[in-house]
């Protein structure tokens, strides 16, 4: 009867200490780090969203030994892959790297970036599915 509370308390601690790394990238391997990736930016605002996306690739792009870009990622929250991919961005514009002439600056970027998402999210919405264009014609019967 005394080992269950030591029981539940070790456990309760676990489960803890399971969670604390749940805002952060899991950079094992590199189905990991996209995944928990994918987890991280669906819990942020829209605008983070598109800032931390294009930090994250940016840094992939960047780091091309696998090992050395994971080993840069894991443990990382959003609010500092975001900050490491100002500092690439600075340094690449700074640098004159091809296609961020264009930008004045990161946030201007950002804007594009996100003006160019709302409007490819626009043009999918257009789009009919034939299937339900003709659904009073539709000979398929339901048994």
């Amino acid at each position: 009867m005394k080992k269950l509370p030591i029981l539940l308390l070790i456990l309760c601690c676990t489960s803890l200490i399971a969670c604390s790394k749940g805002q952060q990238i899991n950079g094992h391997t590199t189905r990991t780090a996209f995944r928990s990736v994918k987890a991280l930016k669906n819990r942020l605002s829209p605008d983070a969203r598109i800032e931390f996306e294009v930090s994250f690739w940016m840094l992939r792009d960047s780091i091309k030994d696998e090992k050395e870009f994971l080993n840069t990622v894991d443990g990382k929250k959003p609010e500092e892959i975001i900050a490491m991919g100002k500092e690439l961005y600075q340094q690449r514009k700074n640098s004159g790297f091809a296609g961020y002439e264009k930008y004045t600056s990161w946030e201007d970027m950002i804007a594009k970036f996100g003006k160019e998402r709302i409007d490819q999210d626009n043009r999918k919405g257009q789009k009919e599915d034939p299937k339900d264009k003709d659904k009073a014609n539709d000979i398929m019967y339901k048994l």
